[in-house]
């Protein structure tokens, strides 16, 4: 069980050039399974790989979120360098499921995809948690009091 940090806390963000990158799948026609299920199954094995290789520069565990037909992974990231540079590798999960997803169904409407990226040293960051395990932004940065 996580341990709970009680009273008010927030993030230690600093400035040292941490993204928060938000990426995402929505499936606009269901019934085209065959069009947008190797979309939906090249995330998981990207995720894989980068948490087997914490020097790729994600940090922590990613979390997911589903809401209709939209499933979106909340990461957190080292430096946008390091995100750059795995989104473009030769070797990594990413670039061929990119390019298979340019080959197949980039513009048949069955999938759409997407993502933001933040750069949170260059953004006013406020984060306040209450009663809770380190979470979000304060999972891979450290708590500490809120004031």
């Amino acid at each position: 069980m996580a341990t709970i940090n009680k009273g008010r806390f927030s993030a230690d963000v600093g400035a040292d050039g941490k993204v928060l990158f938000l990426i995402g799948v929505r499936i606009n026609q269901p019934w085209r399974f065959l069009k947008w299920f190797p979309v939906f199954v090249a995330m998981p094995r990207m995720l894989i790989e980068l948490q087997k290789n914490p020097s790729l520069g994600l940090m922590g565990k990613p979390r997911t979120f589903r809401s209709g037909r939209t499933i979106l992974v909340w990461q957190y990231w080292a430096s946008f360098e390091q995100l750059e540079t795995y989104s473009k590798s030769q070797t990594a999960q990413h670039l061929p499921a990119w390019r298979s997803f340019n080959r197949k169904v980039r513009d048949n409407g069955s999938v759409g995809i997407f993502h933001e990226t933040i750069m949170l040293s260059d953004a006013t960051v406020e984060t306040v948690y209450g009663n809770m395990p380190a979470f979000g932004l304060a999972a891979v940065t450290g708590a500490v009091p809120a004031g």
